[in-house]
């Protein structure tokens, strides 16, 4: 990192696990990995939690604060502490979630007076997606700030994240450094479905990321013929058990024939399932806040090289930005855009057997992880020169 010195090296080391969220599930004789709801067959309505969950929720703010992962934390400043003893350690680089992370990193840091990056993938008490009472939400943003307090720099995925996280750590440098895909997972031109296939892969948060404008969409392009029926198919992968109301909206749309819910599976199988699309179906919250919000899935897409077909959001933020600059995709603000598009891949479908991808690929490949390394490499450096500038006082 420093003038002269060898190659960089990145120190990795395995810590025991320890979800404190989960290990109140065993002691209750339930199954950790799997919901109160599912293992106690209660269902639930969109954006309706059930009563179980309700009270569990509560529970959660005290067990899991700041997240399930909380448990890790004395672990993983302990393996962190062997490193910095046995390495010739430059700096710290924590990303969330977890926000546990960023904890581990405050201890270690303000012991061995280290530069340290805390980067926010997602961020933490702003997060729109976050459900926990006004007093909780109080103590935690204390609890950001202060853990943030001896953070070097800050790093986040989009310009509306950069400006949150500005106005409440408002001495702290930030530096964008977007979201990625792994470039060895890029798709070889795999053949595609037969039929006009739509595949959505991921959870829906709750009925947050809703389909219910494109089930309404794609019912009435069926019922005027628009579509053909025995042409379409539509498949949803990592549906969650909990969320009875997608049975019950399938239903209300009429399509049980054309959706097919294939529950959760492996990460490789749902790479496999995106190659295989006509077209890739992102859902995003239509919700002011999510205007600089990327989801994880919207990289595995553009690693897909198969058609995206975003809605949501009414006015698309960084995610139709990113669409409109790689040409991967489209995002339909309105249900009119939305028939518009679904149409005119259809009739491409009819025509070629296929719906044609037209991403450029020099702009697609701006979001590899490759790219993302060469950015946080130059912050690191800049962190560390200026650390280092300024003179050390490191602790080992």
């Amino acid at each position: 990192m420093l003038p002269g010195d060898p190659d960089p090296k990145l120190c990795i080391i395995q810590t025991p696990y320890n979800d404190v969220v989960g290990q109140w599930k065993k002691r209750f004789g339930m199954n950790p990995k799997k919901s109160l709801n599912a293992q106690l067959h209660i269902s639930r309505k969109k954006d309706r939690p059930s009563i179980v969950e309700r009270l569990a929720a509560l529970s959660n703010e005290i067990i899991s604060y700041p997240d399930e992962n909380i448990g890790w934390y004395d672990y993983a400043v302990v393996a962190g502490e062997k490193i910095l003893q046995k390495e010739q350690i430059d700096v710290i680089l924590s990303s969330s979630r977890p926000q546990t992370c960023h904890l581990i990193a405050k201890t270690l840091t303000e012991k061995y007076h280290l530069p340290w990056v805390a980067d926010f993938r997602d961020l933490w008490t702003q997060n729109h997606y976050s459900h926990y009472s006004q007093l909780r939400k109080y103590f935690e943003k204390k609890l950001e700030i202060e853990t943030l307090k001896n953070a070097s720099s800050i790093t986040t995925v989009s310009q509306p994240l950069e400006d949150k996280l500005a106005a409440l750590h408002k001495d702290k440098k930030i530096f964008l450094i977007k979201n990625g895909f792994d470039p060895e997972f890029v798709n070889q031109e795999t053949d595609v479905d037969q039929f006009f296939k739509i595949v959505y892969t991921g959870f829906l948060y709750e009925g947050k990321r809703d389909p219910a404008q494109f089930f309404a969409v794609i019912n009435d392009l069926c019922d005027k013929e628009f579509i053909k029926r025995n042409d379409i198919k539509i498949d949803f992968f990592g549906h969650d058990s909990r969320e009875d109301w997608l049975h019950e909206e399938i239903v209300k749309y009429h399509l049980q024939d054309l959706v097919t819910l294939h529950g959760e599976v492996s990460h490789k199988t749902a790479v496999a399932e995106q190659r295989k699309a006509q077209m890739l179906l992102l859902l995003t919250w239509n919700n002011p806040e999510e205007e600089g919000v990327y989801t994880g899935k919207l990289f595995e897409y553009l690693a897909a090289h198969r058609p995206i077909l975003s809605l949501g959001f009414t006015e698309g933020g960084v995610v139709k930005e990113l669409l409109v600059q790689t040409k991967a995709g489209v995002h339909a603000g309105n249900e009119e855009e939305l028939k518009a598009e679904i149409i005119r891949a259809y009739h491409e479908y009819r025509e070629f057997g296929k719906v044609q991808y037209r991403g450029i690929n020099t702009e697609v490949m701006k979001y590899s992880h490759k790219e993302m390394a060469r950015k946080f490499a130059e912050v690191l450096d800049t962190v560390v020169n200026r650390t280092y500038a300024l003179g050390s006082d490191r602790k080992i």
